[in-house]
């Protein structure tokens, strides 16, 4: 006998499309503000007379709970408010607001952006080279009763999330890639935190490397190439000097002996020169087409003083 009064009736198996859309709603993103509101009209019986209660009370001791029942609410900042510990409504404000004492609790979110400095992550490039890492993040909320109802701390909540991409994006960038495409590293952190962190209704509008920390045996071999580099580059520049200067004195070598006029000119700037540089040193100029007759007369000169020298 099936389906009898003792008997446990067994639920019907569940098809596997059908378990899947049940599961689809278990999961950390909350609804958005215009579906809580519309879920969230009706108080129920129970809640409508503490509601009534409880205004009833606060205007007779209206001098003690007016501090509590006025609230006022900047230009910057938008209130949610739970009656019953149910959503009231959307986010109100900016202005003034009377709440219910003892019924409505009041949480007021700041819209500003908000710079978030992210604590110092060490990170695993590609190619196995420990980073430390430090970053900043800015984020603004733009849906706070999402906030409010989705995410406990935003602030923890945006940090390990940026902390956490960090780590995950360093580690498909080789060390030299890193050095070099730090924009691009900071645009995809930027795109998927932003990702993650939209169901709980917060934006996050900028993701930026302040500092990027190498070990000291990197720093070192790093400094040693560049030091090669320079010095390598220092001596090419030399020798390319050296190969333009020698060809502009091959140049005028060939254009002093094909005019005589140009080399005796140049031999009389040096003899200026010298003359300028050590004022001590005389200098006498004999033609070369003096040299044998010069020779034959010291060779003579000389004979007469031996001669007279000898006893």
């Amino acid at each position: 006998m099936h389906g009898g009064y003792g008997a446990p009736q067994q639920a019907p198996p569940v098809p596997p499309h059908q378990n899947k859309m049940q599961m689809q709603p278990i999961t950390n993103q909350p609804m958005r503000s215009d579906a809580l509101v519309q879920r969230n009209k009706n108080q129920g019986a129970l809640g409508n007379l503490k509601i009534a209660c409880c205004s009833v009370l606060s205007c007779i001791f209206w001098p003690c709970t007016i501090s509590t029942v006025v609230n006022i609410v900047q230009e910057y900042e938008r209130a949610v408010i739970l009656r019953n510990g149910i959503m009231k409504g959307r986010a109100a404000g900016p202005g003034l607001f009377y709440i219910i004492p003892g019924v409505d609790i009041i949480n007021k979110i700041d819209l500003r952006e908000r710079a978030v400095d992210i604590q110092p992550q060490e990170v695993l490039t590609k190619d196995s080279v420990s980073l430390r890492v430090d970053a900043v993040v800015y984020y603004e909320i733009f849906d706070p009763t999402v906030m409010i109802l989705g995410v406990e701390d935003a602030r923890v909540a945006t940090i390990q999330t940026v902390a956490t991409n960090l780590r995950s994006s360093f580690s498909n960038y080789s060390l030299s890639d890193v050095l070099e495409k730090q924009y691009e590293i900071q645009q995809m952190i930027l795109k998927l935190v932003d990702i993650a962190t939209d169901p709980w209704g917060i934006r996050v509008t900028r993701v930026e490397i302040k500092d990027l920390r190498l070990p000291f045996d990197i720093q070192r071999s790093m400094a040693a190439e560049a030091e090669s580099s320079r010095e390598a580059s220092a001596k090419i520049i030399a020798a390319e000097g050296e190969r333009d200067a020698s060809a502009a004195l091959s140049e005028a070598a060939e254009i002093m002996s094909s005019a005589p006029a140009a080399l005796q000119l140049r031999y009389l700037q040096t003899l200026a020169q010298i003359s300028t540089e050590n004022p001590s040193t005389i200098l006498y100029p004999i033609p070369m087409s003096l040299k044998p007759g010069f020779k034959i007369w010291l060779y003579f000169f000389g004979a007469e003083r031996s001669e007279e020298r000898s006893p």
